[in-house]
């Protein structure tokens, strides 16, 4: 098919969006990975993440007349769902509130109350890291909340938050599963590059290798300045006065079984797949990018100029897509709150920046959950026009990109992805199409 058959670029882009995000729709997937049902004692579901309230509904329907359920998952606000025997709790992400410890402090109640007879079935997705927030003894929830706004503030990656998180928890980390005499058997949806279940909503019930040191170099590294409490809590695990989280070989983990249903790689899969049929070369470039948003996005246009000049490495129409994390480092002393949008807004318009108004490239970058950083769009659209509209606008691409603003000028020129929230989650998707 000629690149003028592939259709509508902003169409195939945002339907090689929709294609990804379904990859990964709980409702559609969970059911094949469940356990068989159990018949004797009780079957306690909890969970948190995104995708918390798709994977429980998923769960009620798969189990139907099958199994007596009870139990409770805690999600993102917005994020909620209907279900009949395993309760939804909204709470606060990405920095956790009174609500996500609450549910936090239930769940572990009820799992503590099982016995060896009984089953514990846990859903775990990206954003359970604030979403199952129960901090350890001599921390209030005021220092858990203003040591997460700290870390995100300083631009560290997610699985260097989570080995922190871990560590000033009493649910993550293992420990979920440590408190549990029934088997435990845990769906999980994958949030994080490489898909180290340790790091996805920080592992409550999985291993974990690292320790009480690492949470603290990885403060000294970001310069994180955290309150007292948590500071003193990490130095006493540092010198031994409080017990390590679960370590890899522990005898309790032979009764837990965690199973990776839904990664980003499957949903870059499932994009590349539809590229494929509209006539599109894909190439995937990794599931498992990461670094400084507007630093990615350079070294994404040099590729997108040598295929614009060579035609190679590959050869047009072609598709550049990619998932991972990327982050916004916010300056110190700067003014945060004009700060708008998130990683995949900040990645796109970089790129736009770095390409400007080149001929035949399109582009999209979106959160798979709906929610890209501060605002309620998944990412954006660009296109060889972007720069030229925005500065109609009053919105020169440059003064936005350093502004940390990219949300206003995708706004200003209707380019913003809205779906709400998906309930589900396998981070960022990226996609260059060059025609």
């Amino acid at each position: 098919m000629s690149a003028a058959g592939a259709g509508e670029p902003r169409v195939l882009l945002l339907d090689s969006f929709h294609a990804a995000v379904a990859a990964a729709d709980p409702l559609q997937i969970v059911a094949q990975h469940l356990p068989p049902p159990h018949a004797g004692g009780r079957t306690l579901v909890v969970g948190a993440g995104k995708a918390a309230a798709s994977m429980a509904a998923a769960v009620e329907r798969a189990y139907a007349g099958k199994a007596t359920l009870e139990g409770l998952v805690v999600t993102r606000y917005a994020h909620g769902l209907p279900t009949g025997h395993i309760r939804v709790i909204e709470a606060g992400h990405p920095v956790p509130d009174e609500a996500g410890e609450q549910a936090a402090a239930d769940i572990l109640a009820s799992v503590q109350s099982l016995t060896p007879q009984d089953r514990l079935l846990v859903l775990v997705s990206g954003g359970g890291s604030s979403l199952l927030s129960l901090p350890a003894e001599g921390i209030p929830m005021a220092d858990l909340k203003a040591t997460t706004r700290e870390l995100l503030r300083c631009g560290a990656p997610i699985t260097e938050m989570n080995i922190v998180r871990k560590h000033v928890s009493r649910i993550q980390g293992g420990r979920l599963a440590q408190a549990s005499r029934a088997p435990v058997t845990t769906l999980i949806v994958s949030d994080v590059a490489g898909d180290d279940p340790s790091a996805i909503a920080s592992g409550p019930t999985v291993a974990d290798p690292s320790t009480f040191a690492d949470a603290l170099a990885i403060l000294r590294r970001w310069g994180a300045q955290v309150p007292a409490s948590v500071q003193a809590h990490l130095e006493r695990g540092a010198r031994g006065e409080v017990p390590e989280t679960p370590k890899p070989g522990d005898a309790l983990f032979a009764q837990v079984d965690n199973r990776m249903i839904a990664t980003a790689h499957g949903s870059l899969q499932a994009a590349a797949a539809l590229f494929r049929e509209r006539g599109i070369t894909p190439v995937v470039l990794g599931d498992t990018v990461t670094g400084e948003a507007r630093e990615v996005a350079r070294v994404y246009a040099a590729l997108v100029r040598e295929i614009r000049a060579y035609n190679a490495p590959f050869a047009t129409p072609v598709a550049l897509i990619s998932g991972g994390e990327c982050t916004v480092t916010l300056p110190a002393g700067g003014d945060a709150a004009k700060a708008r949008g998130g990683r995949c807004s900040e990645f796109l318009l970089s790129l736009a920046v770095e390409l400007d108004g080149m001929p035949g490239v399109h582009a999209i970058a979106a959160d798979t959950d709906g929610i890209d950083g501060s605002e309620d769009n998944a990412g954006a659209l660009a296109d060889p026009t972007t720069l030229a509209r925005a500065a109609a606008a009053g919105l020169p691409g440059l003064r936005q990109l350093d502004a940390h603003d990219a949300w206003g000028l995708f706004d200003a020129i209707g380019d913003l992805v809205v779906t709400g929230p998906t309930r589900t989650n396998v981070n960022d998707y990226r996609a260059i199409l060059i025609l």
